[in-house]
């Protein structure tokens, strides 16, 4: 244990001191949060208004289209199509739209768009909607309903939806816990990726340049496949800690640097269904934002990822670390022994997506107990809560599971290690390899 502990130690002590590290563990965050704030920058501040012009012909707006809906601008002109042409090659609108003299509101006429340039699907769907509103408002007036009555018939009934005990599951905490599922199972199907190739890497380099062959006539090979195991993890948990640590000092700074754009994120991080009173509030967003937080399990969220972070990790590193070790000098070799260690971390966010909508499912069960697959699975269900979301049961059992497949790979993958560590010159194969693990020793 102790020959693991300084193999682990050179492992973690090695890759700490890179240049690299340091710039991919500070500036990451930093570049993520710069290409998140223009991004939401130029949404808010950048966009460009889109003008439309309205030839009324049949008088059926009678001029009272709001002038602009966000980013649309409908203005109306009595222009023949000639001098609209003549506008819109000179860009100074971006397409005009030609209500017919013989429109006639029942009987739903398709109305004629033109432009000199393509108009993207958003933008269309904008406008049909706006254009769509104001004519639905005035087929009622035209069948003398009035103004009241047709909101209220277009009033929308909102449904509750509460749990066995009464208590109204808010749909913002709903949309919270999507999320939340979804980012932590999503950085969790990240960090087996990155992580456990690092591991088959660093194994590769070390065989191919015989310093494996010097180590091991010192160590035995489960010792040291172990230790580059909890070296190169150690450093993706640091790396981890760093990155919580930085994204809560920005999310702290960006508001105090950025109001505008933070009040902007604000306003749009509202509920569209939400209570007028909440809307007039100062900071109703932000306090709306912290009431769904307060409803999450952190320390359960938190505690869950940790562990699964570690059981994941270790359970797949061990698998890199023996395809590392059967490798030869041609790294295309290890294209093909991969393949059958990464289907199961895709098949796996292929199941969390439809965990993080439905928690309960047959599939998000299997998924979540299922060795290979629970680390990404389990959190996008542990993020709706317990029992909720995942039943205690499950998830005690889920852990159980883990930790016994992270031993039995463990077992598997030191096996095809002490074979294959100090094997050259030949190709192997997956059947070579299972006829390593299930050798007798």
């Amino acid at each position: 244990m102790n020959k693991t502990w300084i193999i682990a130690q050179r492992e973690f002590s090695t890759r700490v001191k890179k240049k690299t590290f340091l710039l991919t563990t500070i500036l990451l965050p930093l570049i993520i949060f710069f290409f998140y704030g223009m991004i939401i920058y130029f949404s808010v501040k950048g966009s460009d208004n889109y003008k439309v012009a309205i030839v009324d012909n049949a008088n059926v707006f009678k001029g009272n289209l709001p002038g602009k809906n966000g980013e649309i601008i409908f203005e109306f002109t009595k222009e023949d199509t000639a001098v609209l042409n003549n506008k819109s090659e000179k860009k100074q609108i971006d397409g005009y739209l030609i209500v017919p003299v013989d429109y006639n509101l029942q009987n739903n006429q398709p109305l004629e768009f033109r432009s000199n340039k393509s108009v993207g699907i958003v933008t269309r769907d904008n406008i049909q909607k706006r254009i769509n509103k104001e004519l639905e408002e005035k087929r009622f007036v035209s069948q003398n309903i009035s103004k009241e009555k047709f909101d209220s018939l277009r009033k929308e009934t909102q449904i509750e939806y509460r749990g066995l005990d009464g208590n109204v599951e808010k749909q913002s905490k709903a949309g919270l816990s999507y999320a939340v599922g979804f980012i932590s199972g999503f950085l969790i199907y990240i960090i087996l990726f990155i992580y456990g190739t690092m591991v088959m890497r660093g194994v590769m380099e070390e065989k191919v340049s015989r310093i494996a062959e010097v180590i091991i006539s010192s160590v035995k090979p489960f010792q040291l496949m172990m230790g580059k195991i909890f070296g190169i993890g150690a450093v993706g948990l640091l790396q981890f800690i760093i990155w919580a640590t930085l994204i809560t000092l920005l999310q702290v700074l960006i508001p105090l640097l950025v109001p505008g754009v933070a009040e902007q994120m604000q306003s749009q991080a509202m509920q569209p269904g939400m209570q007028g009173a909440q809307m007039a509030n100062s900071g109703g967003a932000m306090t709306e934002i912290l009431k769904n937080l307060n409803l999450i399990n952190w320390p359960l969220i938190l505690g869950s990822f940790i562990f699964y972070f570690l059981g994941g990790y270790l359970l797949y590193s061990s698998l890199f670390a023996a395809v590392g070790s059967a490798v030869n000098e041609d790294p295309q070799d290890a294209q093909s022994l991969v393949l059958p260690i990464t289907m199961p971390i895709i098949f796996a966010i292929v199941i969390m997506m439809k965990a993080v909508n439905d928690p309960n499912s047959n599939l998000a069960v299997f998924g979540s107990l299922f060795p290979l697959t629970s680390p990404i699975v389990m959190m996008a269900r542990i993020a709706h809560g317990v029992p909720e979301g995942v039943p205690l049961w499950q998830l005690l059992l889920s852990g159980v599971l883990l930790i016994t497949g992270f031993m039995a790979t463990t077992w598997v993958a030191a096996k095809i290690y002490r074979t294959g560590i100090l094997l050259y010159g030949k190709k192997i194969t997956w059947k070579e390899m299972s006829k390593w693990a299930f050798r007798k020793s």
